[in-house]
């Protein structure tokens, strides 16, 4: 009787614990550390956790200022408009050299915010460069599966831009938002000349992957910095390469030029680094950011 009886306990355990639900696995929070800063950027370094992060990753970055004023990340940081929020999902072609933002356990990554304008396998709501002089707080959380949770969020980060400086050079960022403080009214990209107007549908292109797009973005800006008043010497030879790797191709939407973004990508990369103010020429001036909140995003499936 008493075996009767317990081998029926042991059926009935095995009943329950078959009918009742398991909770899913949640992913390994991210590790988040910050490797690179300009004026205008902040560089991250994004590591999965040891389970990784299969579908990608979300990073959220504050103000520090409003950050302590609400004492802390809001409740719904989702629709919070003094938060930023980015999902990188896809493939990058721009400020990564990393074939995809789906990271293996452990894998590490890059993200530069402050310059997603170009970057494919993201949407933001803050695409703009980060504000000069400014502490902000960063955290990052893995992105949840069909079978698997989202991580928790990794541990906060706090990493602040450079300040600005005078007499120097803007991003591209700041000649695409600021079309009253252009020196010229047209420039030569490769062979070709555009008009302001064009110009500044140029600089409101997506890349999409276009290498093309990417280095006229870094040229226009570089251009523009010069006839400013700024030192082109850093970048002399650089422009001239970037004109010649152009030549009679028009760029989009003007256009349908098109290169592979592996063949810009140097001398795109020497021309940012020129006009974030890392060549030797020093930034200057605040550029303000225009922020969405999350759940009115219309930012492009890049």
């Amino acid at each position: 009787m008493r075996l009767a009886s317990s081998i029926a306990l042991t059926a009935l355990a095995v009943s329950l614990a078959t009918a009742l639900p398991v909770s899913a696995q949640q992913l390994d929070a991210p590790i988040v550390r910050a490797v690179e800063n300009s004026r205008a950027s902040i560089t991250l370094e994004v590591e999965a956790g040891s389970s990784g992060a299969p579908m990608g990753f979300r990073v959220e970055w504050i103000k520090q200022t409003d950050f302590n004023a609400l004492g802390g990340w809001p409740a719904d940081a989702s629709t919070n408009p003094l938060v930023s929020r980015a999902q990188f999902y896809g493939t990058p072609t721009w400020n990564v050299s990393t074939g995809t933002y789906r990271l293996d356990p452990n894998e590490i990554v890059r993200v530069e915010l402050g310059d997603l304008f170009d970057e494919t396998g993201v949407i933001a709501t803050n695409v703009n460069d980060l504000v000069d002089f400014q502490n902000y707080v960063f955290r990052v959380q893995a992105t949840g599966t069909s079978s698997e949770a989202a991580s928790n969020h990794s541990l906060d980060l706090t990493a602040a831009t450079k300040p600005a400086a005078q007499n120097c050079t803007f991003t591209q960022g700041y000649w695409k938002t600021h079309p009253e403080a252009w020196p010229v009214n047209s420039l030569t990209l490769g062979t070709v000349n555009y008009t302001k107007a064009q110009l500044l549908l140029i600089l409101g292109q997506p890349s999409k992957g276009n290498g093309l797009i990417i280095l006229a973005h870094q040229l226009i800006a570089a251009k523009l910095n010069i006839a400013s008043g700024a030192d082109p010497t850093p970048v002399a030879a650089t422009i001239a390469a970037a004109d010649a790797q152009i030549g009679n191709l028009v760029v989009p939407p003007i256009g349908t030029g098109f290169l592979d973004p592996d063949d810009t990508a140097a001398n795109a990369q020497i021309l940012d680094s020129y006009n974030n103010g890392n060549l030797g020429v020093p930034h200057c001036g605040p550029v303000p950011a225009t922020v969405q909140t999350w759940g009115k995003i219309r930012a492009t499936y890049r």
